[in-house]
């Protein structure tokens, strides 16, 4: 099951990737990895730098796949923005964060963006 759910996460990034390059975000860096967490995508859209996290599912058995972007996720997210943006000395820019929702339980996959989708969190 694990191992499953591993693939959806994988092939959902794949498909924000493509989605939010289309869009005309530019792609600075993915699966950024510090010690309070990791951010699934890491881009520029205009000036702002912006924070995706991905979620995709293959049922709606646990309801929309943004719906498990909770307070606690939400905190940890803006712990490692806040490094992101410490150790690349990017105090100056905007910052958001965005949310992917990914879902392939539909008859075709369906992709939403949320903009802004939460504000910065402790």
């Amino acid at each position: 099951m694990r191992n499953n759910t591993k693939e959806t996460g994988k092939k959902g990034e794949e498909i924000a990737f493509a989605y939010l390059k289309n869009k005309g975000y530019r792609i600075r860096e993915r699966n950024y990895r510090c010690p309070f967490g990791e951010i699934d995508i890491i881009a520029l859209d205009g000036e702002a730098v912006v924070f995706v996290e991905v979620k995709s599912r293959k049922s709606d058995d646990f309801g929309d796949p943004e719906a498990a972007v909770d307070t606690r996720k939400q905190a940890k997210l803006s712990r490692a923005a806040l490094n992101y943006i410490n150790e690349h000395n990017l105090n100056d820019r905007n910052a958001r964060f965005d949310v992917v929702a990914v879902s392939f339980f539909k008859e075709v996959d369906r992709v939403r963006l949320i903009k802004d989708a939460f504000d910065l969190t402790s």
